[in-house]
């Protein structure tokens, strides 16, 4: 009878236990957030996404209001586009921007809103005009040396 009780709460706390990794694998993996059914969706093209994905946040003053829903190539314009899908209780006006924005120095990429000061809001299906691409760190540093070579006063180039 001991025995019994004894293997009954090893394996309740090993139950425990599981659970609790797959609730930190989702919420690690942004897969436990809820879904914007009440929503409405808006689409942004960008030249350049960096390394955004499907399931990034969407945020606004640091608020998440909405999430990444599909990213897929434009063969008119030959950009990226980007399909959000926007909480309800969340308004943006016309002349908001978007930007793929960075947290941290190596983190994770996510769509940040500036709004603008229009009076009419976005409804769904709309775009949002204003974007910036991602900053790509590669063309950082291009720019950078080739910006310090044409400097008049640069040193001579090593042979």
């Amino acid at each position: 009878m001991n025995r019994t009780l004894l293997d009954l709460w090893v394996g309740l706390f090993v139950a425990m236990g599981l659970s609790a990794l797959l609730f930190l694998a989702l919420k690690v993996g942004n897969l436990s957030s809820t879904t914007y059914s009440q929503g409405y969706v808006l689409t942004a093209n960008f030249d350049n996404i960096g390394g955004l994905k499907v399931r990034a946040p969407v945020k606004s003053a640091g608020v998440v209001v909405g999430r990444v829903t599909g990213i897929d190539y434009d063969n008119q314009t030959f950009q990226a586009r980007v399909v959000m899908s926007m909480d309800a209780r969340f308004k943006f006006p016309k002349d908001t921007f978007a930007n793929i924005l960075t947290s941290g120095l190596l983190g994770e990429q996510y769509i940040g809103l500036d709004p603008g000061g229009d009076t009419e809001n976005l409804a769904s299906g709309d775009a949002i005009k204003k974007t910036q691409s991602a900053v790509v760190l590669e063309q950082l540093i291009g720019q950078f040396l080739f910006s310090k070579a044409a400097e008049p006063n640069a040193p001579p180039a090593v042979k």
